[in-house]
C-alpha cells in the first residue's frame, strides 16, 4: 500500500457518515480518538497508514453486512468498494485473487478433465480442476482464494 490514499468526495462522505454514530458511542477516550482521527482524515480527502488500517474492519464489516447498500444506496456501495480495495485488506484480497488466476493460467489450452466444487464448512469451499494431467486446488473462503495443491 501507498503511504497515502486519496478519497472521492463520495468516499470521503461514506466514511465521514459511517463513523459519525461509532465516535459519538464510543467509551474508550483512546478508540474515540483513533476513530475520529479516521473522520478527521476522511473530511481532509486522504487516509494515511493508521488511519487506513484503522478504517479496513469497519468498512469491510458494513460492506459485508450490506449496512453501506442500505443506508448509503447502490451509489454508496459502490464508492466503499472502490475504497476498500485500496485499504489494507482489499489490497490483500486483490493479491491473492492475481496470484490464484496466474496459477489457472497453467490450465490455458489444456482439455478440462473434470471440476467440482466442495464446501469446506461456514463460507469456506474448495473448487479442484483437473485439466491436461495437471490438477489444480483452489479454496475460497473470507481470507479470500488461494492455491490449496498443484499436482502435475
Amino acid at each position: 500500500m501507498s503511504d497515502t490514499i486519496r478519497l472521492s468526495a463520495d468516499e470521503a462522505e461514506i466514511v465521514i457518515a459511517e463513523l459519525a454514530p461509532i465516535v459519538a458511542a464510543a467509551t474508550d477516550p483512546g478508540r474515540r480518538e483513533a476513530f475520529a482521527a479516521v473522520q478527521d482524515a476522511a473530511e481532509l480527502g486522504e487516509l494515511d497508514e493508521t488511519a487506513a488500517a484503522t478504517l479496513d474492519p469497519l468498512l469491510e464489516l458494513a460492506l459485508q453486512t450490506g449496512r453501506i447498500r442500505a443506508i448509503h444506496g447502490p451509489g454508496g456501495e459502490q464508492a466503499a468498494l472502490r475504497l476498500y480495495r485500496r485499504l489494507p485488506s482489499g489490497t490483500a484480497l486483490r493479491q491473492t485473487a492475481e496470484e490464484v488466476s496466474e496459477a489457472l493460467a497453467a490450465l490455458r489450452g489444456r482439455e478440462l478433465e473434470s471440476v467440482s466444487l466442495s464446501a469446506l464448512g461456514p463460507s469456506a469451499y474448495s473448487v479442484s480442476l483437473s485439466a491436461g494431467g495437471l490438477e489444480l486446488t483452489i479454496r475460497l473462503d473470507r481470507q479470500g482464494a488461494r492455491i490449496a495443491s498443484v499436482v502435475a
